[in-house]
């Protein structure tokens, strides 16, 4: 890496959630935000992160610790927060109707991303969605690195080899994971692992 290196770090939430379920642990945000400036060796690095959260009254518990989780890396750890309710879709299927949640921040990671362009030199993107080849070749050309950080169960292979690099979150040797990722049921979902920081539930 070069020495003069501003690091830009777009964060999807739901591709971050997927890895802590399969690791059974929670991030421990610091010491990401830690490791990833000593990673690309950034003299200046900036935090975006992106999440969908439950509208009020669908869920049977309180949303109120994911709210105060985005107040922590605000306030606490000056990540820039991007975040909107889920939107609720009323769908018919074989067995009846039911409700559909979406809460895809792609747009917002591609606006940013794109809108902040020329403020670095290396974009780090917490996703595995193919969707995001474009804008990652787009900023190539540019003469921008881009690397991926996701899980093997979570990342397209377009997505992987499209980069400058790819990295397996699961198989990071610095310790940035935090404590172990609970279990609650909730009715309206059925039994989930569901963290107090991060995630879709």
């Amino acid at each position: 890496m070069l020495n003069k290196n501003t690091t830009f770090i777009f964060i999807d939430a739901s591709n971050l959630w997927e890895a802590q379920k399969a690791k059974g642990k929670l991030f421990d945000f610091e010491k990401l935000k830690k490791f990833l400036k000593e990673k690309f060796d950034a003299t200046a690095i900036e935090f975006f992160y992106y999440s969908a959260y439950p509208a009020e009254g669908t869920r049977d518990y309180s949303t109120d610790d994911k709210h105060k989780f985005f107040t922590f890396l605000k306030k606490g750890l000056g990540f820039i927060v991007r975040k909107k309710e889920l939107k609720r879709i009323n769908v018919i299927t074989e067995v009846g109707q039911s409700v559909e949640e979406k809460g895809n921040m792609d747009v917002e990671i591609t606006i940013d991303s794109l809108h902040h362009i020329k403020k670095y030199d290396t974009a780090v993107f917490f996703s595995g969605d193919s969707d995001f080849l474009a804008l990652v070749a787009y900023l190539r050309r540019r003469g921008k690195k881009v690397f991926i950080f996701s899980s093997e169960n979570n990342i397209s292979r377009e997505l992987r080899t499209g980069a400058n690099g790819y990295f397996d979150i699961l198989k990071i040797e610095n310790n940035v994971w935090g404590k172990d990722l609970k279990h609650r049921t909730d009715k309206s979902t059925r039994k989930q692992s569901s963290p107090p920081q991060g995630g879709l539930p």
